[in-house]
């Protein structure tokens, strides 16, 4: 595996194991406050950057072009902005961080039909 779906791949894996040690780290404490944003890491992060990945990997055309670049970017960005945004919000804050990471997570899977889109019709 290389390029975009090696990247996607690497998130993932990097997302998954911050969501197991989060998980542990609220089982151990026996505080579970900040559970949707950690569910939200394990989602997006672990489960949607690894199916990206295999996407990517399975049709390596969809890669090739810079659409993909931008739905790398999109996606990392909507993950790093909503699992603190959540937590913020479930801490007594703002939910504006949130908000925003909401709207470009929706943005990145927009994006992510487009290139599934334009792949099927090369």
């Amino acid at each position: 595996m290389k390029g975009i779906a090696l990247y996607f791949l690497l998130a993932g894996i990097v997302s998954g194991i911050c969501g197991m040690v989060w998980g542990i780290q609220m089982s151990a404490s026996q505080n579970h406050d900040l559970s949707p944003a950690h569910g939200h890491l394990n989602l997006i992060g672990w489960v949607g950057m690894t199916l990206f990945a295999v996407f990517y990997h399975v049709v390596p055309a969809a890669a090739q072009n810079g659409l993909a670049r931008i739905h790398l970017i999109v996606s990392l960005t909507g993950l790093i902005l909503i699992v603190p945004g959540i937590a913020v919000v479930l801490s007594g804050g703002t939910d504006v961080l949130a908000k925003v990471g909401s709207v470009v997570a929706l943005v990145s899977m927009l994006l992510f039909l487009a290139v599934v889109l334009r792949t099927r019709q090369s």
